[in-house]
């Protein structure tokens, strides 16, 4: 069994999909917590399905990177297999990522390497872009530039606005991510391959 903690900043739609596959007793892993760095809508999804949350907020803190210290020392304290930052809209600081480099991995709505950064779907859209999709990644110290896992293709339609395209890439990544998750727990994606030597 996979143990999985799940990052978020937001409304949760991803961990939601991810939470329900891992009620199921065939799901070859399981969320042992759900962090967030602010008090998200989303960690009610947590809270339902009664996985242990907490909250990092960096306003809290003097630097990013004491932020990111609190981050460590609560993830650390559930030793996660995965991390999974699922709409998690926080850069990790390089420290961070080196600590748990390559078990982080990040669902991000584009095909990368194409529109890394917090504007994927309007970047696609002013582009002209006929595809786009959702990519799971490992993070890195980049900005969405760690080896692509899996990805997922989305048309664009000519009358698509940011909202209606983001609409249907949520369709599609949310079975991405909870196939991608399975995949690692049974083996079939080894993320220990992407470790810097």
């Amino acid at each position: 069994m996979l143990d999985v903690l799940v990052l978020i900043s937001g409304s949760g739609s991803n961990l939601r999909a991810l939470a329900t596959a891992a009620a199921h007793e065939d799901y070859p892993a399981r969320i042992v917590a759900v962090g967030s760095d602010g008090e998200a809508s989303g960690l009610a999804h947590a809270e339902e399905f009664g996985i242990p949350s907490f909250v990092v907020d960096p306003g809290a803190f003097e630097s990013r990177e004491s932020w990111a210290d609190e981050l460590r020392a609560q993830i650390e304290a559930w030793n996660p297999d995965l991390i999974v930052c699922a709409g998690f809209m926080r850069i990790l600081p390089a420290g961070f990522v080196r600590a748990f480099a390559p078990r982080i991995i990040n669902l991000h709505p584009a095909l990368l390497p194409r529109y890394p950064g917090a504007h994927a779907v309007r970047d696609a859209l002013a582009d002209g872009a006929t595809v786009t999709g959702s990519t799971v990644h490992i993070v890195d110290e980049g900005v969405d530039t760690g080896p692509v896992l899996r990805q997922v293709e989305v048309a664009v339609a000519s009358d698509d606005t940011e909202g209606t395209l983001h609409d249907k890439i949520k369709v599609i990544e949310r079975p991405l991510l909870v196939a991608t998750v399975a995949e690692i727990a049974r083996g079939e994606i080894n993320v220990k391959e992407y470790a810097r030597a």
